[in-house]
């Protein structure tokens, strides 16, 4: 079956359309233009404040003008990641999906689900004439991947609704009424470099078919980071053996948890092969339910002649081992729910140049804020330039707050069974739009996606299908402006 054959045909249509258009984050002018020709073709009004999110406004149907306007959100950017072994160009070509049985995918890159059936969703109803909808305010927003600078530099006063729908939970049981914040750091620094002698031979450790994901989503489920397994094998060589590091390469985007790390080392000693397999054996024995496809290579690489410096290569290590990756701290509130994450997300170092990126998310700022102090203080004892950039709040719930209580009772009523209303540990965008509408209820829903941020990514088509009834029911249901 193709893309275009799946029901609902008008949303999957547009998610299509929408995936042809390249959107990384911060590169995001195409898929601007896209969704500006798109609202400007339907006649409604459209606009593009200072900051790059559109805004399209459609007037409510027929007999439907006396309900509360309500505010339709998703964002315009994804993620873009792929397979090393993939050659693909996300500047220049669209997402190549297919679909198996139950599910849609991409061919070795991310597929953009994420937020993508959100932006379809919108988009379908704009254009429907047979969808009965209040008045709808379609809010797409820009960059929400690396920074959610959209979202902060939305003003106050370009909306009116007194509802906002966001599109953007990824398990249909779910409706989210709540987020941790969040704030990027970044480390950066210079190290001496120094000449190795032709005893030692080059190798190129790679650690490779890691599963990856959302660093928010997916960062309770003990997933193996990349850069973590790569600098515990190089501690055990520089414990154990003359080893010397010529240049580190792992991870990648900040809110994706890394599936692939490469370093080049110099080994005088060929018993560090066996540790370097030993080690091999211990990952796949520690992480064999959650990274099946984990692999641990080694192989010849061209001569090198120039190495860390000692001490800096010991600090280095060392300072890697202090950052934190993972859960932080649970909720002691909410059960089940991480309150505080890291993602060591980059590790690069490389002709006596060295970064490090890493976000930190919490749904309490004060404790998101002391974890970030305390990867400072890592990064800072590597002689690293530190930065904390793009923080944003938190959204706190409101659990009695009427949508709430209204999606609720729609969901039991259609399905038989009470949905999770809970609070996730991502970073949405209602808590940032909210600092300027104050006023404006806040709920999230979605279908299932599954393996966001990385080349796994899928949607459910059974799960869009529900999603996008629930979704026409809740429209009917919007209450009359008081």
């Amino acid at each position: 079956m193709k893309i275009h054959e799946l029901e609902p045909k008008s949303l999957w249509k547009n998610f299509a359309a929408l995936n042809a258009v390249p959107r990384a984050s911060k590169k995001e002018e195409r898929v601007i233009a896209f969704m500006m020709k798109f609202g400007m073709d339907l006649g409604l009004e459209t606009i593009k404040d200072d900051i790059g999110n559109v805004i399209v406004k459609k007037p409510a149907s027929p007999g439907m003008e006396d309900r509360q306007t309500i505010v339709l959100q998703s964002h315009l950017d994804m993620v873009h990641q792929k397979n090393s072994d993939v050659d693909f160009d996300f500047d220049t070509e669209g997402i190549k999906m297919i679909v198996d049985n139950d599910w849609v995918k991409a061919q070795g890159t991310t597929l953009g689900a994420d937020n993508g059936i959100g932006v379809a969703t919108i988009m379908a109803v704009l254009e429907s004439t047979e969808i009965k909808h209040p008045p709808i305010e379609a809010l797409f927003t820009i960059d929400e991947e690396t920074g959610m600078t959209g979202a902060l530099g939305l003003k106050g006063g370009l909306l009116t609704g007194s509802i906002l729908l966001n599109l953007d939970t990824e398990d249909d049981r779910e409706i989210t009424i709540g987020c941790a914040g969040g704030v990027d750091l970044t480390g950066i620094g210079s190290y001496v470099v120094e000449s190795i002698s032709s005893d030692y031979n080059a190798y190129t450790l790679q650690i490779s078919g890691l599963s990856g994901g959302h660093s928010g989503m997916d960062i309770h489920k003990g997933l193996g980071n990349a850069n973590k397994l790569m600098n515990r094998i190089l501690f055990e060589l520089h414990q154990s053996y003359s080893v010397r590091i010529h240049s580190i390469d792992g991870g990648g985007l900040r809110n994706a948890i890394p599936r692939e790390s490469k370093a080049v080392i110099l080994l005088n000693d060929d018993k560090a092969l066996g540790s370097i397999s030993d080690l091999a054996s211990i990952f796949k024995d520690e992480y064999e339910s959650t990274d099946p496809g984990l692999e641990v290579s080694i192989a010849k690489a061209e001569p090198v002649s120039t190495v860390l410096a000692q001490p800096f290569q010991e600090q280095l290590l060392k300072g890697i081992y202090a950052i934190p990756s993972g859960i932080y701290r649970m909720s002691p509130d909410i059960e089940g729910l991480v309150q505080t994450s890291n993602n060591l997300a980059k590790v690069e170092v490389r002709d006596g140049q060295f970064s490090m990126l890493c976000l930190t998310r919490s749904s309490v700022d004060t404790e998101k804020q002391d974890l970030a102090n305390v990867i400072d203080s890592a990064m800072s004892f590597l002689g690293a330039e530190v930065t904390q950039d793009g923080s944003y709040p938190g959204w706190t719930p409101k659990p009695n707050a009427p949508i709430i209580s209204l999606m609720s009772s729609l969901y039991e009523e259609k399905y038989n069974e009470k949905p999770h209303v809970n609070a996730c540990h991502a970073g949405l965008e209602c808590g940032i739009i909210g600092t300027n509408y104050p006023g404006m209820d806040m709920i999230s829903f979605g279908p299932n996606i599954r393996g966001a941020h990385s080349p796994d990514e899928r949607v459910q088509i059974s799960s869009v299908l529900k999603y996008w009834g629930y979704f026409m029911d809740v429209l009917q249901a919007i209450p009359t402006r008081q």
